[in-house]
């Protein structure tokens, strides 16, 4: 789909009917797949042929899917998993091993952290947690000669923290490191950050992608850009033979697919966080109306924005896109047509207020989903973070009376009435 606009891409990318095949992309609905010789399935266990055999490692309905979410990204290649998390995972584990460090932004999801810096760190890779608005020179310091990649967030979720791409893709290179980005809250549609320096995309395509909730599922895009095999000591999985593979080297075989055939054909053969092809199919219809969501989320999201830092009651608002927000000067540049439709906002009365505006919501609902097509909202530190203290709330980057609005598709007039309704228990 070269020289095609985002929003053709969303519509057309992926599956492209022949005459007579369905116009709409199919479910490939099977685990396994026929061949006529016992010489071609060998080949494809060999990886000497690409094909589909088994479902656990690829099918036709998810790579459609991935394929459009590669162009959207401008990525080389890219693979489904069965979640975000499950794709955090297999970004970091692709390239790490026990011994390994990750460097990692302190403002990044908190099952992201605890996936790195306390299930990771059982299996022997440790992780060093900085704050993404310090200076290069603080940051630098982080650094090991075991660090083998660094993990961030475009839009951290839900400090809204807008991540200095260009920043931390030339301290994770002048290491000899990748910069992997999750980019779940701006989208393709809003950030690419390949073209700021980023190496590999990860996203929960539960989010925007899928765009109503109505599927969970995981994606790595990898631009092809590293050069892995200019450090083959650091990356000796990619470029040492794989005796798994009968003695495979993947920088020799793949070229600038090593990395994403890597993590199908050992990661999924071995762990199995594939995305269901039905879930695959749900997330394309999605990703066809993606960029039409995002334009209504964000302007929706700023007026929204704009109405609560006006309000009495509200004691603070944390949106990217308002022009006297802190991150506002990054998000014009890295996201200059819009950042997200969340909103972070403090109540006066605090903890207890915040529990009694939701309360008493109408049209929004209380709900641990965010980044769909319906207005949602959740208090992070009475739901999701509860275990934590307010200290360790704060080192998070979570204040203890934030409130996580999502902002849907719905009338934007509709949403404030119910926002204001709901703020006269406060």
């Amino acid at each position: 789909m070269s020289g095609y606009k985002k929003d053709t891409i969303c519509v057309q990318s992926g599956w492209k009917p022949g005459n007579g095949q369905p116009r709409l992309m199919p479910i490939i609905q099977s685990t396994t797949f026929k061949y006529d010789s016992s010489e071609q399935m060998g080949r494809l266990f060999d990886l000497e042929d690409s094909g589909y055999f088994y479902t656990r490692l690829q099918n036709p309905t998810n790579d459609m899917a991935a394929q459009k979410i590669c162009e959207l990204e401008d990525g080389y290649a890219a693979m489904l998993t069965s979640s975000g998390q499950a794709a955090t995972y297999y970004a970091v584990f692709n390239i790490c091993e026990a011994g390994d460090h990750v460097v990692m932004s302190s403002t990044v999801y908190g099952g992201t952290f605890n996936l790195l810096t306390c299930t990771m760190k059982k299996m022997g890779i440790s992780c060093s947690v900085v704050d993404p608005d310090a200076p290069k020179e603080e940051l630098d310091k982080a650094f090991r000669e075991n660090t083998k990649c660094v993990f961030a967030e475009t839009i951290a979720n839900p400090a809204l923290v807008v991540l200095d791409i260009e920043k931390f893709a030339d301290l994770a290179h002048a290491h000899h490191c990748p910069l992997i980005v999750d980019n779940t809250f701006a989208t393709p549609i809003h950030c690419n950050p390949f073209r700021w320096g980023a190496d590999i995309v990860t996203h929960s395509t539960t989010k925007y992608m899928d765009g109503h909730g109505a599927a969970v599922g995981g994606c790595i895009v990898d631009s092809g850009n590293f050069d892995w095999a200019a450090y083959p000591d650091r990356y000796s999985g990619l470029c040492t033979p794989d005796e798994s593979y009968h003695g495979i080297v993947y920088t020799e075989k793949f070229g600038k697919g090593a990395y994403i055939t890597k993590a199908t054909s050992q990661l999924m053969r071995d762990l199995g966080s594939i995305q269901a092809p039905m879930n695959a199919f749900l997330l394309n219809l999605g990703l066809e109306t993606l960029a039409l969501r995002m334009e209504r989320h964000c302007g929706n999201a700023l007026k929204i924005a704009q109405f609560l830092e006006d309000h009495e009651k509200v004691a603070w608002v944390n949106y990217p896109g308002l022009s006297g927000n802190r991150y506002y000067d990054l998000a014009r540049k890295y996201m200059p047509e819009g950042t997200c439709g969340v909103i972070a906002f403090g109540l006066k009365g605090g903890r207890a207020a915040a529990g009694a505006m939701m309360d008493r919501l109408k049209l929004a609902v209380i709900a641990t989903h965010v980044a769909d097509s319906k207005t949602c909202m959740l208090h992070p530190a009475s739901h999701t973070h509860r275990q934590m203290t307010d200290e360790q709330l704060v080192e998070a980057g979570v204040a203890p009376d934030l409130i996580r609005l999502s902002v849907g598709i719905e009338n934007a007039e509709d949403i404030i009435a119910d926002l204001k309704q709901a703020m006269e228990a406060v």
